[in-house]
């Protein structure tokens, strides 16, 4: 069967790619994509938590690995944890200088049924990242919304707010922690191990009639 559709780029020929018209088309299959997960970082032993980026995975542990990998080889990090980005609630967001809380109705139906634990994160500025400020127990996101108001709602400014079920964290197990051991030896990683004014200095020193070009 000849090839009707030509490609400028060779690379596109040697697939057997051929024209694609509506009776051709095949429609996708469910899952046939990444989800989406949104991983967080903790810098040092008693630091917050805070939102360094998404990432896409098939499932919860390739995303924490594709996490460790994006970003944690490149600065200190003690925990990690990942969650699908569809299980956070997210406000809108207020204006720079205020709360966002302020904004939130006041009149939310107090929710029934067995609690749980939330994990709260607030934005305090436009163009940083999310961190984490507590957890609050409540038997609904809108719940655990209205509670963490009432417990953290004094900071200022709070731009924006995240409520993420703790449930649904794939968080760094104990037994892990050692995965970023190795970290701390690696001072080739950081541009003042090479001392290169250092060396400089002394081959000067070596070479007294060397001319300052």
């Amino acid at each position: 069967m000849s090839n009707p559709f030509h490609s400028l780029d060779p690379r596109i020929n040697r697939l057997g790619v051929y024209e694609v018209t509506p009776e051709t088309l095949v429609p996708k299959t469910g899952l046939d994509q990444f989800e989406t997960y949104e991983a967080f970082i903790q810098k040092r032993e008693g630091a917050k938590y805070e939102h360094v980026g998404p990432v896409h995975a098939p499932n919860e542990e390739m995303a924490f690995l594709f996490a460790k990998e994006q970003y944690s080889r490149r600065m200190t990090c003690v925990g990690l944890f990942v969650v699908k980005t569809d299980q956070i609630l997210t406000t809108s967001f207020g204006p720079n200088d205020n709360s966002v809380y302020d904004l939130l109705p006041t009149d939310n139906e107090v929710a029934s049924g067995d609690p749980q634990v939330w994990e709260v994160f607030h934005l305090k500025k436009r163009g940083i990242q999310h961190h984490h400020v507590g957890s609050v127990s409540a038997p609904s996101a809108i719940a655990a919304l209205t509670l963490a108001k009432e417990t953290y709602g004094a900071e200022r400014p709070v731009v924006n707010v995240w409520i993420i079920p703790d449930s649904q964290i794939r968080f760094t197990s104990p037994e892990e922690k050692a995965i970023w051991d190795t970290l701390k030896d690696k001072k080739y990683r950081d541009a003042i191990a090479y001392k290169v004014q250092d060396r400089i200095d002394r081959y000067k020193q070596e070479h007294p009639n060397l001319q300052s070009i």
